[in-house]
């Protein structure tokens, strides 16, 4: 986990700090006015953070991202959600998010009812965020490592990485921050923890155990609704690593969830990643995903009812081997239903793909 070795704050009271881990939470009106102003809206009219935005560069932040999620929220998310309330019937429960980094939002827009959200990815949790006279420069940064997020629906890894390990708001968290705002929720709580290799969440103030995994947790809430959990961990994914963390036996503390799977470089097609992709297929109770996620050979037939929508046009040209000829055949004789919206490495509306796969009842399977 990154470290500051400055525990101090520009407003009292703003961050509870430890010397040797930097902002550990934050308080509960106080984490939720970072994220307003990060994601370039008003805080709350008493919030110390009220002055900084009479700075024209946050003007133009706030500008820039309601100019975004404008044309994102017309072209993107609204049309997910009214897709998602006829295809998923408020689902409620929890939602895995392998391979997700930071992109809360379409979990969001898919499951905007998960009482739990479990991410995971390799990019860096960082820390808590602080808005001061250092961090709120680094606003044009944060919106740089959006760029792709809102403009072609998932991030370019290798890129995000940099960039968030640059500047003051580094890490995943601001993100976080910034898509949990923008949803229409409000931030309740914020927390770094640790995951050790049993699963056991645990504070960071606790002694660090060895190959614990870094992680944040995150309350949140719509208006007058009912908490929401959103955990995101930086863990590795393949066989060698969810052998050697307690990423997996976190998560079967949740039972039975839903998954969903975006832009996830084909590693589910790899043996190497066979863990992952066996705990997803055996945990959940339905699987949102493009041709990304799990490949079509681990779906059977006796198990699992599968939904097509969109066109199936093959993997870019980055992934050229992780072509599926049956995925193809299935859209060919199925003819799957329209999707209106793009999504993943194809994020162009006539170009993207999207499999519901539903696992049938228990007695349905066993005939």
């Amino acid at each position: 986990m990154p470290v500051s070795t400055k525990a101090a704050a520009v407003f009292a009271g703003l961050i509870f700090f430890s010397a040797s881990h930097g902002a550990m939470s934050a308080e509960p009106s106080r984490a939720d006015d970072a994220a307003r102003y990060l994601a370039g809206m008003q805080p709350s009219a008493e919030s110390p953070l009220t002055k900084f935005t009479r700075d024209p560069g946050w003007q133009q932040h706030a500008r820039s991202f309601d100019a975004a999620w404008k044309k994102l929220d017309r072209e993107q998310i609204s049309k997910i959600r009214i897709w998602s309330a006829e295809h998923l019937k408020e689902r409620r429960g929890t939602l895995f998010y392998t391979f997700s980094g930071p992109d809360f939002l379409y979990a969001n827009a898919f499951f905007p009812n998960a009482s739990t959200y479990v991410l995971a990815g390799l990019e860096p949790v960082g820390r808590i965020p602080e808005i001061n006279e250092r961090s709120r420069h680094s606003l044009p940064g944060l919106r740089a490592s959006l760029n792709t997020a809102l403009n072609l629906s998932f991030f370019i890894t290798a890129h995000m990485r940099q960039q968030l390990q640059q500047g003051e708001l580094s890490g995943t968290l601001p993100i976080l921050y910034v898509f949990i705002a923008r949803s229409g929720n409000t931030v309740r709580e914020a927390s770094l923890v640790n995951l050790d290799k049993d699963g056991n969440v645990m504070p960071v103030d606790q002694t660090r155990p060895r190959q614990a995994v870094d992680g944040a947790k995150i309350i949140f809430s719509r208006g007058d609704d009912a908490p929401q959990t959103l955990y995101y961990f930086r863990t590795d994914l393949s066989d060698s690593g969810v052998k050697n963390s307690g990423f997996l036996k976190f998560c079967e503390n949740f039972g039975i969830g839903d998954s969903l799977l975006k832009s996830a470089s084909y590693l589910l097609h790899r043996q190497s990643f066979s863990r992952t992709r066996q705990f997803l297929i055996e945990r959940s109770r339905l699987i949102v995903q493009d041709d990304s996620g799990i490949p079509l050979f681990a779906f059977k037939p006796d198990e699992w009812q599968l939904n097509l929508f969109g066109k199936y046009l093959g993997p870019i040209g980055t992934f050229p081997e992780h072509n599926q000829p049956k995925l193809r055949q299935l859209y060919q004789q199925d003819q799957p239903r329209k999707l209106d919206f793009g999504i993943g490495y194809r994020w162009r509306p006539n170009e993207s793909n999207l499999l519901l796969a539903v696992k049938k009842p228990a007695k349905a399977a066993s005939r």
